[in-house]
């Protein structure tokens, strides 16, 4: 009886261990798999492990069910365990009648206990696995709830977007309107303003007209009358020196004679003087100030100061602008264009000016006018004439007989923008001067110097400098007062050239310092289409232009620009038209200045393209195109990898159009 019971009960003892063995393996599988799953997955992949997360719940409540008929098997075996602990109360008592039965009894204690302990263990490992099945299904459940918001403000992400699409189309026609009511009210102001002022110079004017040719006639008639007595007295001088040296014995007589009449000549001169004076209305009357008349800033001025100022924008907001001004009066730019001439008013402080090439009615001095217009700037034409040959004809001249100088209105628009050397100077604002049929006459007679105070002027930010702007500084002929103008950086400088019979070509010095855009003869006639009323015009703050013009580009793009600087190099002097630092450095900043818009996929490489047809074609008119053909070959193929296929083939044209004359000349890109 002892010996199967104890058999039974060794049974029983290696069941359990099995059963605990196997719950230990499938709770560290369950462990290795829960460690294996890892975390969840981010939010947008969530909805596609939901099916997998499902699966895996299935097999988890199998797995559930398992352990918990492992768990009524371990009941069962409880039960049996309590029998058999009944039982060991009976042997007990035969224990303490028997030493070796008590020994035995006591070693089946201990294996109770630890069978008893590993039941224990093992609902541990139970109460585990339903912890972590729980946590499971919350994150599932939380998981479906996040793919349902998504969804959710998905929608409603629509919706607003709709609902802000429609109301920022209202909100276009509502400023355009309200644009467009202020500028016809301001018109309406500024015409009756105009009017009124107009009147009362009219009159004024009238007036001062009357009274000056009366008073010049008069004037006339006393120089006619004093100036027929100097010639009278002036041919007795002469008869008298010719008596003197005939006659010696007359001698003294007659330079006593000529003494006199000398004399009364420098008084009818001084009288001759004096009625100057009274013709002009100074004499007897206190000096006027002879710089009057450079002081009263141009009319563009003062239409510059009464425009609102712009809001503040970014760069490609105003191109927009721009391009809206365009469409108002019907003229077409393509975007290159347009970016091109933007980049090179940027860059005035290494290229001092844009030169427009081309033959008349391309939209010349329209694109100039209307980009200023656009922007906000200022804009000053000059109109050059064949007869201009000297600076003066830029700036205006001293008149010696009316003890004043005449300023032209580039000259006081100049002094009215300088910020160095007028204390009433206007501030924060810009100017465009725009030189129109610069190449009427000789560029190097009258802009040459000019030109040069330009490029002497100091870095941006050190223009107080006295000593650093004295060369840049332009000194006015005056003899009764010294006066100095510093074109600063608020300026821009700009030119148109016609190409025919009566024009002259710009000489090296002026296309070295200058982006030359060469509008070529378009393929087809566009007509005219203007829209609608024009933008109103707002003023450009000097603050926002220098942030614009700002310019940086990252390393491995400066790298890379300099290397395609250092080809053209290469070529030019291939060409026998090598460049210097200036130009160099004139390329690398153009290059940096160029927009930043969103129709530019690789601003750096559309810069440089630029740059070959703004400053080396140029340089090349004249060229013997079949000694240099390999090197145009290589022009092209340049023009090709920085992917202006455009700018190639107009290379290709203008080298096969120098067939017949052997040279170089270089005939724009149709964009």
């Amino acid at each position: 009886m002892f010996e199967t019971n104890m058999f039974v009960f060794l049974a029983l003892a290696v069941a359990l261990a099995v059963l605990a063995l196997v719950m230990v393996f499938l709770a560290a599988q369950h462990d290795k798999a829960v460690a294996l799953a890892g975390p969840l997955e981010e939010e947008r992949a969530v909805a596609a492990r939901i099916e997998e997360k499902r699966r895996t719940i299935a097999d988890l409540e199998d797995d559930l069910e398992k352990r918990r008929q492992a768990l009524a098997h371990v009941a069962e075996i409880g039960a049996e365990v309590d029998a058999l602990e009944r039982k060991r109360d009976d042997l007990l008592a035969e224990w303490n009648q028997s030493e070796a039965r008590r020994s035995e009894v006591e070693a089946i204690r201990h294996e109770t206990e630890a069978a008893r302990t590993e039941k224990l263990e093992a609902e541990a490992t139970l109460a585990e696995a339903r912890a972590n099945l729980e946590e499971v299904k919350d994150r599932l459940s939380k998981a479906e709830g996040i793919d349902h918001r998504i969804e959710t403000l998905s929608q409603e992400r629509e919706r607003l977007e709709s609902e802000v699409q429609s109301l920022r189309e209202n909100l276009d026609a509502l400023q355009a309107a309200e644009a467009r009511i202020n500028a016809l009210e301001n018109e309406a102001k500024r015409l009756e303003a105009d009017a009124a002022v107009l009147t009362g110079k009219i009159a004024a004017k009238t007036s001062e007209l009357n009274e000056l040719e009366d008073r010049l006639a008069s004037a006339r008639m006393n120089h006619s009358a004093q100036k027929d007595e100097s010639e009278r007295l002036a041919a007795e001088v002469a008869a008298a020196r010719q008596r003197s040296n005939d006659l010696v014995h007359e001698q003294s007589v007659a330079l006593d004679r000529i003494g006199e009449l000398e004399a009364r000549k420098a008084s009818i001169e001084r009288e001759i003087e004096k009625a100057r004076g009274q013709a002009t209305g100074q004499a007897g009357a206190p000096e006027e100030d002879p710089l009057r008349e450079l002081k009263q800033p141009p009319q563009v001025l003062n239409g510059l100061v009464s425009w609102p100022l712009a809001p503040a924008m970014n760069e490609a907001d105003a191109l927009k602008s721009v391009k809206d001004r365009f469409k108002a009066y019907g003229l077409t730019y393509p975007d290159r264009t347009l970016h091109a001439f933007h980049t090179a008013m940027k860059v005035n402080d290494t290229t001092q000016m844009a030169v427009l090439a081309g033959i008349s009615g391309t939209g010349k001095s329209q694109l100039p006018r209307q980009y200023a217009a656009g922007m906000g700037i200022g804009f000053l034409q000059i109109p050059v004439q064949p007869r201009w040959d000297s600076p003066q004809d830029l700036m205006g001249f001293y008149n010696y007989i009316e003890g004043r100088f005449r300023p032209t209105d580039m000259a006081r628009a100049l002094f009215a923008l300088d910020e160095q050397n007028n204390e009433d100077a206007v501030n924060d604002r810009m100017l465009m001067i725009l030189l129109d049929e610069m190449n009427l006459a000789r560029v190097e007679y009258y802009f040459s110097d000019f030109l040069s105070r330009l490029e002497s002027r100091p870095a941006k930010g050190r223009e107080s400098d006295r000593n650093l702007r004295k060369d840049a500084e332009i000194e006015l002929e005056i003899p009764k007062a010294q006066q100095r103008i510093f074109p600063g950086y608020n300026l821009l400088f700009a030119g148109t050239m016609n190409e025919d019979e009566s024009t002259q070509s710009l000489s090296d010095k002026v296309v070295d310092r200058a982006n030359v855009m060469r509008f070529g003869a378009p393929r087809t006639l566009v007509q005219a289409n203007v829209t609608n009323q024009p933008p109103q015009e707002r003023a450009l703050s000097r603050r926002q232009w220098d942030r614009w013009c700002a310019r940086s580009l990252p390393g491995a793009e400066q790298l890379r620009a300099r290397g395609r600087i250092d080809e053209m190099l290469e070529l030019m002097q291939n060409f026998g038209k090598p460049f210097g630092h200036r130009l160099g450095r004139a390329i690398l900043a153009f290059t940096s200045a160029y927009p930043e818009v969103e129709s530019i996929s690789d601003r750096v490489s559309t810069a440089l393209a630029d740059q070959i047809e703004m400053r080396l074609l140029p340089k090349l008119r004249g060229v013997d195109v079949e000694e240099m053909g390999q090197h145009f070959d290589r022009l092209r193929k340049l023009s090709e990898d920085l992917g202006d296929e455009a700018l190639a083939d107009a290379i290709r044209q203008s080298v096969d159009a120098a067939e017949g004359t052997g040279q170089f000349v270089w005939k724009g890109v149709i964009r």
